[in-house]
């Protein structure tokens, strides 16, 4: 019996998890596989390089959880600077250019895994490609923004877009002694909140000295003469000056390939699946990590969720499958954590905006505690807002902006939301309790009491 011939590409979280899970189900005699990687580094925390940025993490290479020599060691013919720059689907082969030689070549598959990621939005703005002007992916990326962090002689820093990557990067760059301005052209930054929930990312950013700018509309990058960033303009006339630009403005599937082989994508270029992670119509393509939508279990629609966590589930559920064994993934509700300096940022499931769009009628609830018992010592305050189905009171989101031990919380709400729960029953939810840890009544409880009396309110 001939062996099988597995081609994945991409070759961080979602693309290697896949080759080292049907790795261990099938060895070198059954399963042959090949994984092309355009960088330079495999299976690393992208979400952990603004802390390395900004020195919590002391050294790159702790981001990364395995070398290519590594998976190579697992009989992984891993070939890194190595582009993958079209897809055979009738032939069942991939070409490949060595990015270093520009040679290319063809190779065959049997099965083949797409784990081509996302890549930073890039507006088409005059001065965008700048000396001085980062995107945040990638650990190329990451090192690329270290080196120009390192050669810099100023200290001011323009942040473009205030998402998770920009609230991060900000604080990351504040670390490093930098004046930091960020430039976002919603109503408040982290617009994966209500504005009301924003409002109070703004205010902690203000307070740490993070000028933030909102409905601000980036119209170019200010270059010097050897064309290195210098400023960064806004629509309305205004001028930030820059030592560095990093841009926040969140990602794009990186589909392209997919797309030209004739690939299904969904409403935000995302690749397809079914819940084994299969491409849509096509029995021998599987896809996974940032490069593909996933069902919201909450809205019953698919998302463009760009996050490790999900890359390596998917990995896990592709090697499986692609291993001979079964697995599925069946969604998510759209939890995700972050920080800035000291303020901790959470959500999951629904915003307003998200609830309106699915057509949903819902009650809101707002309310403010503390992450311990208020007379322990450090008490922290904390913002809880939650969002429940008008005539059912089925949990649709909730959101958490605190102090330490605020964010984590939402873990919760996503089990909640998971498993369908009404806010009634979260309430009756048998949480941990001890004066350094939470008041009497968790703060999510108390939102939940609150949400049960506006679902009762509101009536049908």
């Amino acid at each position: 019996m001939a062996k099988e011939r597995l081609v994945v590409v991409g070759g961080d979280a979602a693309g290697m998890s896949a080759a080292s899970q049907a790795r261990r189900l099938k060895g070198p005699a059954e399963l042959e596989i090949t994984a092309f990687e355009r960088g330079h580094f495999t299976s690393y925390s992208a979400c952990g390089i603004p802390y390395w940025i900004g020195g919590q993490v002391s050294a790159r290479d702790d981001l990364i959880a395995r070398t290519p020599e590594e998976h190579r060691a697992r009989d992984i013919d891993l070939r890194t600077r190595t582009e993958v720059v079209e897809l055979d689907l009738a032939g069942r082969r991939v070409r490949a250019r060595d990015l270093e030689s520009g040679a290319e070549s063809w190779t065959a598959y049997d099965k083949l895994v797409l784990a081509t990621g996302a890549r930073p939005a890039r507006p088409r703005l005059p001065g965008i490609g700048a000396h001085g002007v980062h995107g945040v992916q990638t650990l190329d990326d990451g090192r690329r923004l270290m080196e120009t962090l390192e050669r810099s002689p100023g200290r001011r820093a323009v942040v473009v877009g205030a998402g998770y990557i920009g609230v991060e990067m900000a604080e990351a760059l504040v670390r490093r002694g930098y004046g930091v301005t960020v430039l976002h052209r919603g109503e408040q930054p982290m617009a994966t909140l209500d504005p009301d929930m924003g409002g109070l990312v703004h205010g902690a950013m203000n307070r740490m000295g993070i000028v933030t700018v909102s409905r601000a509309e980036v119209t170019k990058i200010l270059t010097d003469e050897e064309g290195r960033a210098v400023a960064v303009a806004t629509a309305a006339g205004d001028e930030y000056p820059a030592d560095v630009v990093v841009l926040g403005l969140g990602v794009e599937p990186r589909t392209a390939l997919a797309r030209a082989a004739g690939l299904p994508v969904g409403t935000s270029g995302g690749l397809l699946t079914d819940l084994s992670m299969r491409v849509r119509g096509h029995e021998e393509v599987w896809a996974g990590g940032d490069c593909v939508e996933v069902l919201d279990l909450v809205a019953g629609r698919t998302r463009h969720i760009a996050l490790g966590t999900h890359a390596n589930k998917h990995g896990q559920v592709i090697g499986s499958n692609v291993g001979g064994g079964y697995a599925t993934f069946p969604g998510v509700v759209g939890t995700a954590v972050s920080k800035v300096c000291d303020l901790e940022i959470a959500r999951t499931g629904l915003r307003e905006r998200d609830a309106l769009e699915a057509g949903l009628r819902f009650v809101t609830a707002t309310i403010s505690s503390t992450n311990t018992a208020g007379y322990y010592p450090g008490a922290e305050p904390m913002t809880v807002k939650m969002l429940a189905e008008r005539r059912t009171g089925r949990l649709l989101g909730v959101q958490i902006v605190g102090g330490a031990g605020a964010a984590k919380r939402v873990d919760v709400a996503a089990v909640a939301l998971t498993a369908g729960m009404t806010v009634d029953q979260v309430v009756s939810l048998d949480l941990g309790y001890a004066p350094p840890f939470s008041p009497v009544w968790d703060p999510v409880l108390v939102a939940a009491r609150k949400a049960v009396s506006a679902v009762r309110a509101a009536g049908v």
